[in-house]
């Protein structure tokens, strides 16, 4: 049979060099099915009689991408961002996917009203699509270019002493326990949320992340001071494994309904949990630590990523500018 249907969609299926093969025309209506049925046998045909290049739907590479990118952390907002490409790119070839038609892809993103960081998330998903399917797999000749979105640069939010204990007054007991261990730790919330008590040493004031819980895929060591250590002495024994868990179960998500409803009742505007680990960073900046212990106690694998917070402290280049303070500079400074 040529044309079948499964779960509403027309399915093409035929014998090609004594192969049998299948494939989604991805729609429910039987004339566009046929149309797509002839085309691509006039494809396989073109392949095996003149030695062209076999034609990928965009669909067969978000397939193989999925396939091949299943470990990364990311993979679940990644494929939010590819079910919304689906609705414009479902029947289009990876070969018809040019600079104009993705341009106009992130103009339509764009007038759904989210954000621009958010379009160049999506563009970056298709430029590593197209990527993998020109220099690996080699169904492409040539790739678009790509134009990503301007985003400025916003200046680092962070909370003072007295916010950070005014929100803390206002969450439900779990995130405040949660929020106080970040503050104290820098710690990213899935590693808040997923640690396990056999990755703690109470003994030594320690804490381990393990590769595949880091973003940056490298093992991290957490010197836990005292305000971390109250925070687990106060939960040993409440769950055999997880350090955090809300009615004896694992916490999922740290932004929730509760956290928005504690930020509006502490007059807290404009930030996220993510916040605290700058909260946390911009503190230790401000108390003298050096951007180098910084970078070491966060777990940044870029020294880059440190210098965000090295405008909130000038120590570390004081001795640099006391190197010309014997030049001794005349006249009558501040006279009226």
């Amino acid at each position: 049979m040529a044309l079948y249907k499964r779960n509403k969609v027309w399915w093409v299926s035929f014998s090609h060099n004594g192969q049998r093969v299948q494939r989604s025309t991805g729609t429910t209506n039987k004339v566009e099915a046929q149309e797509f049925h002839d085309k691509f046998k006039a494809e396989l045909w073109s392949v095996t009689k003149l030695d062209n290049k076999l034609v990928y739907s965009w669909r067969d590479g978000v397939v193989r991408w999925l396939r091949e990118n299943q470990h990364k952390r990311s993979i679940e907002s990644d494929k939010v961002h590819l079910r919304w490409l689906d609705i414009h790119l479902r029947h289009v070839h990876l070969h018809e996917v040019t600079r104009d038609l993705i341009e106009d892809i992130a103009c339509r993103r764009e007038a759904d009203g989210v954000s621009l960081t958010t379009v160049n998330r999506m563009l970056e998903i298709v430029r590593a699509l197209l990527r993998k399917a020109h220099n690996e797999w080699e169904w492409l000749d040539k790739l678009p270019v790509i134009r990503m979105r301007y985003v400025e640069k916003q200046r680092i939010r962070w909370l003072t002493l007295e916010e950070a204990n005014r929100l803390l007054k206002e969450l439900p007991p779990h995130l405040k326990d949660m929020a106080a261990f970040s503050l104290a730790t820098g710690l990213r919330a899935s590693n808040v949320t997923e640690l396990q008590w056999q990755d703690v040493d109470l003994k030594k004031y320690h804490a381990w992340i393990h590769p595949d819980q880091a973003k940056t895929k490298k093992a991290t060591a957490v010197p836990l001071n005292d305000n971390a250590m109250a925070v687990l002495n106060a939960h040993v024994g409440m769950h055999p494994r997880f350090v955090f868990t809300y009615k004896n179960n694992s916490i999922g998500q740290c932004n929730t309904k509760a956290w928005r409803n504690a930020l509006e009742r502490a007059e807290i505007d404009n930030f996220r949990w993510h916040d605290l680990r700058h909260t946390w960073a911009s503190w230790h900046v401000q108390n003298g630590t050096s951007l180098q212990e910084l970078q070491m106690l966060g777990g940044w694998s870029s020294f880059e990523m440190v210098l965000r917070y090295a405008h909130l402290s000038s120590e570390h280049l004081r001795d640099a500018a006391d190197q010309i303070s014997f030049m001794k500079l005349r006249g009558d400074f501040g006279a009226a």
